[in-house]
């Protein structure tokens, strides 16, 4: 929820790709560094939208999945992240990017919202 446009390069963006279940994926974590936002923000933002992803786009790593992954990588996070495909890298961006909208379109309706009580 950031007005900004991702930031990324093409070679930071190849070291972040990982092999999970037989598909090319990037972590939430990873992901919400590129966007600039809290990964709690970016896994609310998911748990409240799964039924855009298209299937398989998006899926939480299981727990032997992510303690394989800590054990290669250094993760501070406890809790397993969730894991997109291309198709849901893209569909995470257009929610991002919708909920930035929305908010901002309440904020800038809020004055006029105050009057009516």
């Amino acid at each position: 929820m950031t007005d900004k446009q991702p930031v990324a390069s093409e070679e930071r963006n190849e070291s972040n790709i990982f092999f999970i279940r037989g598909q090319k994926v990037m972590l939430s974590m990873t992901l919400a560094e590129i966007y600039e936002i809290e990964p709690q923000v970016l896994n609310q933002a998911v748990e409240r939208n799964i039924e855009c992803f298209p299937e398989d786009s998006v899926f939480q790593l299981k727990p032997d999945e992510f303690a394989d992954l800590k054990s290669q990588i250094a993760i501070s996070s406890q809790a397993a992240p969730y894991a997109f495909t291309g198709p849901g890298v893209a569909m995470l961006s257009s929610i991002l990017f919708d909920e930035r909208a929305m908010h901002d379109k309440q904020e800038a309706c809020a004055p006029t919202c105050s009057c009516r009580k």
